[in-house]
């Protein structure tokens, strides 16, 4: 079983690593308090969605180990509906598909795209 400093320790790695940035959707994430984020609702569960999460690109029932080259750094939402499908995709896959419904301004609240957290998320 990994320690939790170590998943914590490479979350941190991918956070910064990443610009603090989300790797399948690029919107701007958290990592001790949504307070972090510039305009983030004071009182709303709706931040809990952008939390920096350790993601493994490759599972870890799959073998994926706890190493930097497997860890990203994944806002809530995206890690979370990624391992709800029956078949997982492939990260670039996922990656790809989240990336064109931010175009279009979905996947995240509409505040997420208004206060411009999303902005990076439009380039590829």
């Amino acid at each position: 079983m990994p320690s939790k400093n170590r998943i914590q320790s490479l979350r941190h790695q991918a956070y910064d690593r990443q610009g603090g940035r989300c790797y399948y959707c690029g919107v701007c994430m958290w990592l001790a308090s949504p307070t972090e984020l510039p305009g983030a609702p004071e009182k709303s569960s709706v931040w809990l969605r952008l939390r920096c999460t350790a993601e493994h690109l490759v599972a870890q029932s799959e073998g994926g180990r706890d190493k930097s080259d497997n860890i990203a750094a994944a806002c809530a939402l995206c890690n979370h509906t990624r391992h709800k499908r029956k078949q997982p995709l492939e990260p670039l896959a996922y990656q790809a598909e989240v990336r064109r419904r931010m175009k279009r301004g979905a996947w995240h609240h509409r505040w997420v795209h208004e206060r411009g957290l999303a902005a990076g998320a439009r380039e590829p």
